[in-house]
């Protein structure tokens, strides 16, 4: 098994959290994981970005070269836009559909969609609202994991038992609101 992701968005959307799941769940699988972040800006709503490499053999780099990654997750669609030049032919974008407009100069929204609808491989929700019509609004970072785990390849029950290890120090109303939010995700996603 090797699987790239990156995930990307705006700082304080939650994609470090994403990023602190599948890696648990993988290293409870038994793979090998590496990881690389930006997220200097994160504080100011800036970009936020992490290389996320995932194999049952060794990795010598935790960088995703361009063409590489077998998985883009933006919790914002442009930024999904950003790294294409480092989706494989044959990757996917799961994405939430909610722009996060921090710049004067973003671009339409429906250029972006169109750009996006191209691809052969896209997963697009409205993460926000599904969220809070499902009563976990600050979850909506873990509905849009729940949408990518077809295309991660780890098993929905690694992903819900590595929920419970990294929130369980939350107490358990978070650690439900977060399972709860991966079945959303799912659910919306299913084929």
């Amino acid at each position: 098994m090797k699987k790239d992701i990156i995930l990307c968005g705006v700082g304080g959307q939650g994609i470090l959290s994403i990023a602190t799941i599948i890696g648990e769940a993988a290293m409870n699988d038994g793979l090998y994981i590496k990881q690389a972040e930006v997220h200097g800006m994160s504080q100011r709503g800036g970009d936020v970005q992490s290389n996320l490499r995932l194999s049952s053999n060794p990795i010598q780099s935790d960088l995703i070269a361009l063409g590489g990654a077998d998985v883009i997750i933006s919790m914002e669609p442009m930024e999904a836009l950003r790294y294409l030049p480092f989706l494989s032919k044959d990757g996917w974008i799961i994405t939430s559909s909610t722009p996060f407009v921090n710049i004067p100069n973003y671009p339409d929204m429906e250029v972006i969609k169109a750009d996006l609808q191209k691809l052969p491989h896209v997963i697009m929700l409205d993460i926000e609202q599904a969220a809070k019509e499902n009563g976990v609004p600050r979850s909506a970072n873990v509905i849009l994991l729940g949408a990518a785990q077809r295309a991660l390849g780890i098993e929905y029950a690694k992903l819900e038992d590595a929920i419970r290890r990294v929130f369980g120090r939350k107490g358990e109303a978070v650690v439900e609101a977060n399972i709860k939010a991966l079945a959303i995700g799912r659910e919306e996603s299913a084929p």
